[in-house]
């Protein structure tokens, strides 16, 4: 399938409804959005607005963009196009719903111009792990990608959203929870960790350093890349504080104490998500640990190079996770979410939801 990332700061979602179900009409039902609120402050200069709204202001107009375009994915029921040409009808009009949606942030009559997609409608990632972003993957996502460094964090973080997911009258396995994973694979521990070392060599400082500050508020530049992160330092009241990778950056600063130049290493390639070295055996060793513990459903393989990284995973940590019956052998749908497991969702106009309701 197609994840495509769009945002709910600065799109419509009339417009975003009617792209992502050409999407999924044109590819069969093989589309998904990784919905975000956008976390870059500069992004307000490019759409009009003075300033980039707060960060809690943003998920309250993503949580209205939610309902709002949902609804409209739905507008049509699912048997509403006849598309007759003996008869000349198109669409039968009592089954294409107008919404009449008037909110704090978005007024929408309604209905889409567009038939009901494949899918329903894609299927809905997200990815913060802020408080706000944990209670709206709650209650709207259906996979997150997620950031880890210890089993024990990805284990609470995991347990935290499916109990959230309860309160939003949601099944647990409704949300497949996705941590990220860049693997060194060698022959041995030896060949992972020089490889992993050589990428290491490739980093440029000044780049990464930057890009350090970007996520934690706070310019290293001109310090020794061999000292102490000065953790204090970094400001943890600040608006910055609530965002999730910049908590995860000071938890590695907390329990490790790493030296500037380690933690950039930490962060170049995989941006905060989990990095492993070694064997084909112990980064599956690893992935069964965290997915039989409670801590994953799945995995969001991020090679530290393409094609070749995504490809020595596929040929040889692959064939042993289906050897241990944790991979499938064959696809048993063709839509992105009959691959997650996922059910296609009836429409809110639907009898059957309107008889629950």
């Amino acid at each position: 399938g197609l994840i495509a990332t769009a945002s709910t700061t600065y799109t419509e979602p009339y417009n975003l409804a009617r792209l992502f179900a050409s999407l999924d009409h044109l590819s069969r039902g093989r589309a998904g959005w990784n919905i975000v609120t956008t976390g870059a402050q500069q992004a307000a200069q490019n759409f009009g607005l003075p300033e980039h709204p707060p960060h809690h202001e943003r998920y309250e107009r993503a949580r209205e963009y939610l309902d709002v375009i949902s609804r409209l994915w739905d507008s049509w029921e699912d048997d509403a196009l006849v598309n007759d040409p003996a008869s000349g009808i198109f669409a039968d009009t009592s089954k294409i719903h107008t919404l009449d949606h008037i909110g704090k942030h978005f007024r929408v009559r309604g209905p889409l111009n567009i038939s009901r997609a494949p899918q329903g409608r894609p299927v809905y990632v997200q990815a913060g792990s802020s408080d706000d972003g944990r209670a709206f993957a709650a209650r709207f996502a259906e996979a997150i990608f997620t950031a880890h460094q210890t089993l024990e964090s990805a284990t609470a973080f995991y347990a935290d959203i499916k109990r959230q997911a309860r309160t939003f009258d949601r099944s647990p396995d409704e949300i497949k929870i996705l941590p990220g994973i860049s693997p060194f694979i060698g022959s041995t521990q030896a060949e992972a960790d020089r490889l992993q070392n050589e990428f290491n060599e490739l980093i440029q400082p000044e780049f990464s350093l930057t890009q350090l500050r970007q996520m934690i508020g706070l310019d290293l530049t001109g310090y020794d890349l061999d000292g102490p992160v000065p953790r204090d330092l970094i400001d943890t009241a600040s608006a910055r504080g609530v965002a999730s990778r910049f908590k995860l950056v000071v938890d590695i600063v907390d329990r490790e104490k790493p030296t500037i130049r380690q933690l950039v290493q930490r962060l170049a390639g995989a941006r905060g998500h989990w990095v492993i070295a070694g064997t084909p055996e112990k980064i599956a060793d690893n992935i069964q640990t965290w997915f039989e513990g409670g801590a994953a459903d799945g995995f969001n393989v991020m090679p530290p190079w393409l094609s070749g990284g995504f490809d020595t995973f596929a040929e040889q940590v692959i064939p042993i996770l289906r050897k241990r019956g944790l991979f499938r052998e064959d696809y048993t749908g063709t839509t992105l979410r009959e691959h997650y497991g996922l059910a296609r969702p009836a429409s809110v106009y639907s009898s059957a939801v309107k008889a629950i309701a």
